[in-house]
């Protein structure tokens, strides 16, 4: 009985649209990041490493980027929840 209500509260949640944060590494893999970005070399944009050399010392380039790519500006427009947009400009910005 127990495990049934359990499988109904996440398919709930599920339907109303709540569900499980994916961490940064997947987020960029889902979103096409990875089709444009590498890790350590510049393509198509820059390498998350210049990225996060870049904004190193800025505390508020979090806040900027995820607010640059939900919003287009500058950079393609992705559609994630902020917590996924948040978790993928963390992991750039702790690329070393």
């Amino acid at each position: 009985m127990r495990t049934t209500l359990v499988i109904i509260a996440a398919a709930g949640a599920m339907a109303a649209g709540v569900g499980f944060a994916q961490s940064g590494p997947e987020v960029l893999k889902a979103k096409g990041c990875l089709n444009c970005h590498e890790m350590d070399k510049k393509k198509v944009g820059p390498a998350y490493k210049d990225v996060a050399a870049k904004y190193k010392d800025d505390k508020k380039a979090e806040a900027m980027l995820v607010d640059k790519i939900k919003e287009g500006k500058g950079h393609p427009k992705i559609a994630a929840s902020d917590a996924e947009l948040k978790a993928a400009v963390q992991t750039v910005l702790s690329t070393k």
